[in-house]
């Protein structure tokens, strides 16, 4: 797992197994802790940022360059 430090001097880390495919890289799932007991957010792997947004539906977009993850939950009724 790598760490990225972020504003105020806070550590998150990056797995390297856990994420979901985005239509520019994956998303990887960070955690608070080396532990990985609590989740922190998404890693957009294209950018390497993790200014990122989750809908109520699971789409994840990168706020940065747009990467984007579609939906995990989805039926025509969704449009």
């Amino acid at each position: 797992m790598r760490s990225i430090s972020i504003e105020d001097g806070e550590t998150v880390y990056v797995s390297e197994t856990d994420g979901d495919r985005g239509s520019k890289g994956p998303f990887l799932v960070t955690y608070a802790s080396q532990e990985r007991d609590h989740r922190y957010g998404w890693f957009c792997t294209n950018c390497e940022s993790l200014d990122n947004a989750m809908d109520s539906m699971g789409r994840i977009k990168c706020n940065v360059c747009g990467n984007f993850r579609k939906p995990t939950e989805w039926d025509a009724a969704h449009e």
